[in-house]
């Protein structure tokens, strides 16, 4: 299991509104990602900076890479495109973090 962390950017004033669309996160998406070989995925939120810190874990012959191409990942995208940045396909705009320290 490889841990992975990036930052996307939530539009200010969207935070309740991201966390009730992730409260009724669709079964199918998340039967996407585990079948991906995602598993512990959390999203955090900087209320100062409105960075959303996400970190998951995925398994060695993950197909992460393949994500983008599932429909109802695109569907997911473009359902939540009005409150976060997106790239033009609204693919959310990510940023990889590096690791710094790690407490095992």
């Amino acid at each position: 299991m490889e841990t992975v962390a990036f930052r996307m950017n939530l539009n200010r004033g969207a935070a309740e509104e991201y966390k009730r669309r992730h409260d009724e996160i669709w079964p199918e998406l998340a039967t996407v990602l585990k079948q991906a070989g995602v598993s512990d995925y959390s999203i955090w939120l900087d209320e100062e900076t409105h960075h959303l810190f996400a970190v998951l874990k995925r398994s060695d012959d993950h197909t992460m890479d393949r994500i983008p191409d599932n429909e109802i990942v695109r569907r997911w995208w473009d359902f939540m495109a009005d409150i976060m940045e997106t790239k033009p396909d609204n693919a959310p705009v990510e940023v990889q973090l590096k690791k710094m320290f790690h407490l095992p």
